[in-house]
């Protein structure tokens, strides 16, 4: 097709209706596809000796995995991912005909999203297809489907379990029959499951499939969620890592248009194999202690396989299972050699390598039996993502960040880039006018507001902040804290080895404690040996009941040595406590910096109040409620909830409750609430009449249990306070992990949003009461905002007020001297739960539910 010519299709298709597809012959591939070169890679060894026993549940439920396991049910989307199907905006009537605030200055923006501006006016049909024996591999599963194309037509979109036609099938069940190259017969039972009108938010879905189909006519490769782009690798040589780029993508209705969200995404692989690992691993720790430097090394890890671009985290190693072991396929037994070389057309060249075990979730009909667990050939997986090693390393860290992190001029001219590869591809813009879909060309333009900077409130001043920079470190040194408790009895632990830091430390502490206004008395210096059984001896008998604070320096970062403090100040002998690394302290320049820090940490863990911003609300109270999951203990969940006490929101009450898989995190933070509001009313004489909850920690698809379940039992917990008790209650859940971005232009150059700009309109969502906020400033990269969707609100309080509390409550997390992209008690929920969660293991000591202890 000439430019000409696609130039006069794409004006047809966004200028006006178009009628049912079908004349436009597809341009998707009949015959079976031949296998990408990648996965045509080999491991480079052989294990040498016969593999031990395999977990029992790994032996039963092999044949029951593979026969289950289908397409989008193995890091696929699942689920209502984009929580579409809640409405709660409706249930508000102070934000029905409006949400959008007014305060603060216009500013220009930029966002990552395209509008949609022409699609489908016909009728769709939805249809299951299912395969008999089960096909795995989804291009198989393609070609099987498209060889009948007299009886479906050439327009259809198929993502591997869902087909979409323009024109209903004389039957509602049609049967088909269709062979595969190496000759084995197939019958595939095609379904009608539903007939959407245009108006159909299943179209959506549709919209999404077709626009998938899209990206892979660009030659980019679907891992988990997103697609990437294995023709264009990052090489990062020295490291031995590779990174694809590629694009998050998603299509939605939002506030007056259906829109496309798109960002860049990038996916960091490892050039190993886990074969190679394996017999690397060996080769080290010999055959002795081989299974368990296995087991230690991989499980819990995330790896690619190319053969589908499938992504599976290892759960375990069977190692009495190799590629010669078989399992039930349809009514025949198959080995796994077998399987793969006539599913992928790959031969597996070692066939003594032990499998690896890989739990699938959510597979097969509601109310069905689960599904055993998924078997994958080591040579086969690739190692994604960075081990703790990598992650602590600081070259390759600055490395990877070269790449990934990408300035808001290089992110918009890499987004623009990919909108003109569409436009640029003639097989895409046929595809996309075979179905009448067109796209604007260009990122969406919107008018965003910026809140006006807060005023530091600090003892007796009260000071301005540059609103770019979103920090006050500068501004309050020398200027003593609002109230801050005598440090009269308190411990310094050291090694001999780092007698010189100890001492800088103190030296330092004793230098900026009086202009903070803290009374800091000298502490009692105990030398302990280095290691992990003489500092708890040290703690053990020095640590008593008039201790107000423990402060400890680590010759380095070992874990091990940091859980045992933690817990045992934590959990035994419940004192607030300070760890601090010798190698932060070894550098003169930084001492005082450091020690400001430090003697800030150590007065609000002790009950201090550092400093605050102006709330006009009275008898309020915030809540903050986060989760963490801890994989170390079983995958059981840790709830936080981190409540205010005073009007300043100073005060702080903290409780977490240790939960097992499966249960909802509210069960038991009920109870925390409940101590939270009889606190509350400890500290004020009086219960709240205002409440408002910043819900963090939801992930995709949450959002309906929030709405159904955890609001009722927050009612719930309320309500046992007295039947007369009815506070207004507002809940907000907290969203980080987004992929909306917005960019503003300055004197001609394309940078980010200053913090407090808010967004409310255009590309929220027209179903909820939901807004962006940016608060915190960046050094390196693009910005990310924070997304704030209002669930459940009876406080009535205008978009505006609300808006500008929750970017106050972005100032007052005091273990950052400036603005965070959370509500401070979502970050204090964070960090109480990671404590938990990492270090501790089990519930802290009530003496420190009015503390900051975890800070």
């Amino acid at each position: 097709m000439t430019g000409r010519a696609r130039a006069r299709t794409r004006a047809r298709a966004r200028g006006q209706e178009t009628g049912p597809p079908g004349v436009v012959r597809s341009r998707e591939a009949v015959a079976a596809a031949a296998v990408p070169s990648e996965s045509e890679l080999f491991g480079r060894g052989r294990q040498k000796c016969t593999p031990g026993a395999a977990a029992q549940e790994a032996v039963q439920h092999i044949s029951v995995g593979f026969q289950r396991v289908k397409l989008g049910e193995r890091g696929g989307r699942c689920g209502d991912f984009h929580d579409a199907g809640v409405n709660t905006r409706q249930a508000m009537e102070h934000v029905k005909d409006s949400k959008t605030g007014t305060t603060g200055s216009a500013i220009q923006l930029t966002a990552n999203y395209m509008r949609i501006i022409s699609r489908p006016q016909w009728a769709l049909y939805q249809y299951h297809v299912d395969y008999k024996p089960p096909m795995e591999a989804r291009r198989l599963r393609s070609a099987l489907l498209f060889q009948h194309e007299e009886t479906l037509g050439s327009a259809r979109s198929f993502d591997g379990a869902v087909l979409f036609l323009p024109h209903k099938l004389p039957n509602k069940e049609t049967v088909l029959h269709s062979e595969t190259r190496h000759g084995e017969k197939v019958q595939i039972t095609v379904t009608l499951t539903n007939e959407l009108p245009p108006t159909s938010p299943v179209c959506l879905q549709f919209y999404n499939i077709i626009f998938r189909r899209i990206l892979r006519m660009l030659n980019m490769q679907q891992i988990g969620r997103n697609y990437y782009s294995p023709n264009d690798p990052l090489n990062i040589p020295q490291h031995r890592l590779t990174i694809w780029p590629g694009f998050s993508t998603a299509i939605l209705q939002y506030e007056k248009s259906i829109m496309l969200n798109t960002d860049v995404s990038h996916k960091v692989l490892r050039s190993e194999t886990v074969l190679d690992l394996m017999l690397n691993l060996r080769h080290k720790c010999g055959d002795q202690r081989f299974a368990e430097a296995c087991a230690k090394e991989l499980i819990g890890v995330v790896v690619l396989t190319k053969y589908n671009n499938k992504t599976y985290r290892i759960d375990d190693i069977a190692w009495d299972h190799t590629p010669t072991n078989t399992f039930k396929r349809g009514d025949a037994e198959v080995s796994f050699k077998e399987y793969y070389k006539t599913q992928y057309s790959l031969d597996i060249t070692d066939s003594n390598q032990a499998l690896l075990v890989s739990h699938v979730k959510r597979m097969g009909p509601p109310g069905a039996a689960p599904p055993g667990p998924a078997m994958l050939i080591p040579e086969f997986c690739y190692l994604t993502g960075m081990t703790d090693k990598m992650r602590a390393d600081y070259n390759i860290m600055k490395d990877l960040a070269t790449h990934t992190r990408l300035d808001p001029e290089r992110r918009q001219g890499r987004l623009n880039r990919f909108i003109s590869n569409i436009n640029d591809n003639a097989d895409a813009q046929a595809e996309l006018n075979t179905w009448g879909l067109g796209f604007e060309n260009q990122l969406l333009t919107l008018t965003g507001r910026v809140l006006p900077g807060e005023r530091i409130s600090q003892g007796s001043r009260m000071f301005e902040y540059n609103p770019w920079q979103a920090d006050w470190s500068r501004e309050m040194r020398g200027v003593p804290l609002i109230s801050s408790p005598a440090l009269t009895t308190w411990l310094l632990l050291y090694t001999r080895r780092n007698t010189n830091e100890a001492q800088a430390l103190l030296q330092g502490l004793h230098k900026v404690t009086g202009p903070l206004g803290i009374r800091m008395d000298r502490p009692v210096m105990i030398e302990y040996e280095d290691h992990q059984e003489s500092l708890l001896r040290a703690l053990q008998h020095n640590v008593g009941p008039q201790v107000q604070m423990v402060v400890v320096v680590l010759p380095s970062n070992r874990k091990d040595k940091y859980d045992s403090i933690k817990k045992y100040l934590c959990v035994d002998c419940p004192t607030p406590s300070q760890c601090v690394l010798s190698r932060t302290l070894s550098k003169p320049q930084t001492i005082m910096t450091v020690a400001t820090k430090i003697a800030l940490q150590m007065s609000c863990k002790m009950g201090g109040e550092l400093w605050s911003v102006e709330i006009p609300l009275k008898t309020l109270m915030i809540v903050g409620i986060d989760c963490y999951h801890d994989t170390s203990c079983g995958k059981r969940s840790i709830g936080a909830l981190v409540a205010s006490l005073n009007q300043g929101m100073t005060r702080w009450y903290s409780k977490c409750v240790l939960q097992d898989r499966g249960q909802e995190i509210m069960d038991g933070l009920k109870m925390a609430l409940i101590g939270a509001l009889k606190d509350y009313l400890k500290f004020n004489d009086c219960l709240p009449s205002r409440i408002i909850i910043y819900r963090d920690g939801v992930g995709d698809g949450m959002l309906q249990s929030v709405v159904n379940y955890e609001v009722p039992q927050i009612l719930e917990s309320i309500g046992s306070m007295g039947q007369d008790y009815m506070p207004k209650l507002t809940v907000v859940v907290v969203k980080k992990r987004i992929n909306s971005r917005f960019f503003t232009q300055i004197n001609g150059k394309v940078t980010n949003p200053p913090p407090g700009t808010v967004i409310d309109v255009e590309v929220t969502r027209p179903e909820w009461y939901d807004f962006y906020i940016v608060s915190q400033a960046v050094r390196q990269g693009s910005v990310s905002p924070t997304h704030y969707n209002v669930v459940y609100d009876t406080s009535g309080l205008k978009p505006d007020h609300l808006q500008r509390l929750t970017y106050k409550l972005c100032h007052m997390y005091y273990n950052w001297q400036g603005i965070v992209r959370v509500p401070a008690p979502c970050q204090y929920a964070h960090k109480l739960a990671f404590l938990v969660g990492q270090s501790i293991h089990k519930v802290p000591s009530v003496h420190l539910d009015d503390y900051l202890f975890y800070l």
